[in-house]
């Protein structure tokens, strides 16, 4: 009698993990884990390999927050090279001003929240070696795989420094969620992903103070039942990606969506995700 009382206390206990019921998504590609461990909790089409439109400068940040001796108040120059970018690419904009002195920590706000190709670009060329600007970024992109093989994303390439495809840039929801998972390590990407908004001020060529348009995060599901990050993505071929982490009563999730329809779809998949994550933990 006391073991069958024991046993069917067993069985309501593990109760609500079972009953989570496993979400349908329109994204193309997903993944999702339980951010303590790592435990695999969802998965669609999770090792196809997709385009990452902005997801890819979550890479970014994590290759210049792992230089040696990295200091976040270093101040770089915009170079004119970093606007002809932009322009010829219609490239997102952090809408940084060529000659303005701007930091490293700004230029990530810069890039992460308002997924500025220009901030990309400037952060590419000081953190790679070379002698042009391309030289430099080339090799910034080489940095970006060798860290991409390090963490184990086997199945991720990257051939720019922002998501602007040169026809090689590819990667997969559960690559990414390994990356975020990486990234979210570092207190200042965590701090920098989970802001808002932010106002840079930067420093002119006659050495007065720019007050930046604030940078508003374009990730707007941040705060949503403990939404702590991490990227959006979007891009005419690549759809809409999200890579995502959350936290709540000490419950932590990470995941990533890849190829969504639409804004909508993309937001409505990630809170699926998200909740569903939480009740297979809980």
């Amino acid at each position: 009698m006391t073991t069958g009382a024991v046993l069917a206390t067993g069985a309501l206990t593990a109760a609500p993990a079972q009953a989570a019921t496993a979400p349908t998504i329109s994204s193309k590609g997903a993944f999702l884990m339980n951010g303590a461990n790592g435990k695999t909790l969802f998965t669609k089409s999770a090792d196809t390999k997709r385009l990452t439109a902005s997801t890819t400068k979550i890479m970014t940040a994590k290759v210049v927050l792992s230089q040696p001796n990295l200091n976040l108040d270093a101040k770089v120059t915009i170079k004119g090279a970093v606007s002809d970018y932009i322009v010829s690419k219609g490239a997102s904009s952090a809408g940084l001003i060529v000659g303005d002195k701007v930091t490293v920590r700004q230029l990530l706000y810069g890039m992460m929240l308002k997924s500025g190709c220009d901030a990309a670009m400037t952060l590419a060329d000081k953190f790679g070696s070379g002698s042009t600007v391309a030289a430099r970024t080339k090799n910034f992109i080489g940095k970006m795989n060798t860290m991409a093989k390090n963490l184990g994303m086997t199945n991720t390439h990257f051939d720019s420094f922002d998501g602007i495809s040169n026809g090689a840039n590819h990667s997969t929801p559960r690559d990414l969620t390994k990356l975020a998972r990486s990234a979210m390590k570092s207190s200042t990407f965590k701090t920098v992903v989970k802001t808002k908004q932010y106002t840079a001020k930067t420093i002119t060529k006659t050495g007065s103070i720019r007050t930046m348009a604030a940078w508003k995060n374009t990730n707007l599901l941040l705060g949503w039942n403990g939404t702590l990050g991490v990227k959006t993505g979007s891009g005419t071929e690549a759809k809409y990606c999200l890579v995502f982490a959350a936290t709540k009563n000490g419950e932590s999730v990470m995941g990533t969506v890849l190829t969504a329809p639409n804004e909508a779809k993309r937001t409505e998949d990630v809170k699926k995700l998200i909740n569903y994550g939480y009740a297979k933990i809980s």
